[in-house]
């Protein structure tokens, strides 16, 4: 009876059992594909690997219905084409060592099992010499059909119904738009590391990107936009060690949001703050501390100097020695920006030309000097306290026109809230306000005196006016005259089409215009005529801001954009109409304590407090 009950237990205690394949699979797809960018990212480095010369990335519902790359590279047999959705097939490595010592961007076939696992494959192939090609198609990492097919030389893997046998991975995956952009840094990734192959990219029918052979150059400007053109500097540093190339941009491109960051590493995209930091530091002379500037640098070494494979995406990688490539790098765009006379220097040298004008080469006449004399204006710089003086009927009597649409953003600040209730009792309005170093008002209450931060003052009282205006209240939108354009990157694009609808609500009114091109028809009355591409500029950079921050919605993102990038800046002076105006405003908010991110508006210090302090 012992060894019976024994044996009971044994069997009751045996909890370890191996997963079926299909589940095993399906885990191990988890840790390369996790949503639609993950599998355009493998599927464009196989298509590098491959030769190809032209590659074609294709789209539908961002990647959940449809992901499909077609290259004309060097194709594959009957019998790879089978082997590449094995676990662990691949065509690079034969012994461990090898590991070490990869140049190429992905194994062949490594995340094809993956995808196999998660999606319907379906994959066409010919080799140059093959009469036919060859079709299969998968499903839960089964082929269920395979057949000769006629096909062009190259490969065609389209990845469909993404997650159809994981609904709950699914359910994780982000919006349409979100997951568009996505793709499109992956896209961007590759396509910028090699320019001189074909690369398209077309979402739902509609082509996003064309991108012709060319140099370097020219490929970051198809990718980040026209207006890098004329505005970055080349980099080229070669050593025993190492070979450094490529461009950074100028500091006045530099933006306060990351995202036209890349670097490469034997032409692979990688992820290093390490390096961000050396790049940075460069530039640290040129920009404040919390810009970022442009850089694509390439950085070329023997792969046994590195590690690439201490991430499943191996976008992160170890060097033998960080410290020497930190140095390097550092040093290669310390030495551009110099070479390229960044910082602005003075020629001493006359030119030619300069002296042979009559100006300088001939002696002024006694009609000329008299004439020069009798003028208000030599008067005004020559004789004593005339320097002000400003003759009667002269154009410039209407100097304050110029400095208008100034005044009238200023004005913003004075809007009146709906139900507003006065800061100020009729006995405390007597009481004046007064900045504080351009950056805080001071007014006196009969219990003490408030102490309030203009900025974060005025970012909670346009907060909750952008938040009555999207719930229900829109603000009005002033009709451009002449409507203007703004061309933008594709990634930027994506997020004002995102953001259209919203916009709308809080005054802007845009309407694309071709590619990644918008005009923009109205915006609201105190944006100033003239500034309207700049003031959508600025409001894509502080949405950039939240982007990473799940707990926000985009509309509420783009709400504390607005009143972050609208409210009044330090060191702008106000008058007292406007800083009283703001004082109400601020007090009559639902929550006027704190900004929207919880930064205080104001302190409060009493009268009795005080007292107390100075022993009363």
């Amino acid at each position: 009876m012992v060894i019976f009950a024994l044996q009971i237990t044994l069997i009751l205690t045996d909890i370890i059992h191996l997963l079926p394949d299909n589940i095993a699979n399906q885990i191990a797809a988890g840790e390369v594909i996790q949503r639609p960018a993950s599998a355009v990212k493998e599927l464009l480095e196989n298509a590098v690997d491959a030769g190809a010369t032209e590659i074609k990335l294709i789209v539908n519902d961002a990647g959940k219905a449809l992901v499909q790359v077609i290259d004309n590279g060097k194709g594959m047999s009957e019998t790879d084409a089978r082997l590449a959705f094995e676990r662990h097939a691949t065509s690079k490595i034969s012994k461990i060592d090898d590991l070490f010592s990869i140049k190429t961007m992905g194994f062949r076939g490594e995340a094809l099992a993956s995808i196999a696992a998660v999606a319907q494959v379906e994959l066409k192939t010919r080799r140059e010499d093959d009469a036919s090609g060859t079709f299969i198609e998968i499903e839960n990492s089964k082929i269920v059909k395979q057949e000769p097919v006629a096909f062009n030389v190259g490969t065609s893997i389209a990845m469909k119904n993404l997650f159809f046998n994981v609904p709950a991975r699914r359910n994780f995956l982000k919006s349409n738009t979100a997951e568009l952009k996505h793709i499109v840094d992956e896209f961007t990734r590759v396509a910028m590391a090699f320019p001189d192959i074909f690369f398209s990219l077309q979402s739902n029918g509609q082509e996003v990107f064309h991108l012709e052979k060319g140099n370097l150059k020219q490929r970051i400007v198809q990718l980040l936009g026209n207006h890098y053109n004329a505005k970055m500097v080349s980099v080229q540093e070669q050593t025993d060690y190492l070979n450094i190339m490529g461009f950074v941009g100028k500091p006045e491109t530099a933006k306060k949001t990351r995202g036209d960051q890349y670097i490469f590493v034997n032409n692979r995209f990688i992820k290093s703050p390490y390096l961000n930091h050396a790049i940075v530091n460069a530039f640290s002379d040129l920009i404040s501390k919390e810009s970022f500037p442009m850089y694509a640098l390439f950085i070329d070494l023997d792969p046994a100097q590195l590690d690439v494979n201490v991430h499943p995406t191996k976008q992160e990688i170890k060097f033998e020695d960080d410290k020497i490539v930190y140095a390097f790098v550092n040093a290669a765009v310390k030495h551009a920006l110099a070479q390229f006379s960044i910082t602005p220097t003075l020629d001493f040298e006359l030119d030619a030309t300069i002296q042979n004008m009559d100006a300088v080469s001939k002696p002024v006449s006694d009609e000329q000097r008299s004439s020069t004399a009798s003028s208000s204006l030599y008067r005004a710089f020559t004789q004593k306290n005339q320097a002000h003086f400003i003759e009667r009927g002269s154009d410039l009597k209407h100097w304050k026109d110029f400095y208008e649409p100034e005044s009238v953003q200023k004005e913003s600040i004075t809007a009146s809230t709906p139900n507003q209730q006065q800061f100020y009792t009729k006995e405390e309005n007597t009481f004046p306000v007064f900045q504080l170093h351009q950056t805080y008002i001071v007014t006196q209450k009969s219990s003490g005196f408030v102490i309030i931060h203009q900025q974060n003052a005025h970012e909670r009282v346009l907060y909750e006016k952008y938040t009555r205006a999207v719930a229900g209240s829109p603000i009005a939108t002033q009709q451009s005259l002449f409507p203007s354009t703004i061309e933008l990157s594709p990634a930027d694009a994506l997020l004002v089409t995102e953001m259209v609808s919203d916009l709308k609500e809080l005054g802007y009114q845009l309407e694309p215009f071709g590619q990644h091109t918008f005009v923009i028809q109205g915006t609201p009355a105190d944006v100033v005529s003239g500034n309207e591409k700049n003031a959508i500029e600025k409001i894509i950079e502080q949405y950039k801001h939240f982007s990473n921050d799940l707990k926000f919605s985009k509309r509420e993102k783009l709400l504390r954009s607005m009143a972050m990038q609208n409210a009044i800046k330090p060191q702008t002076t106000l008058s007292e109409k406007e800083m009283t105006a703001l004082v109400n405003d601020l007090f009559a908010c639902e929550s006027a304590s704190t900004t929207p991110n919880g930064k205080p508006t104001f302190m409060r210090f009493d009268k009795e407090e005080m007292d107390r302090m100075f022993g009363k």
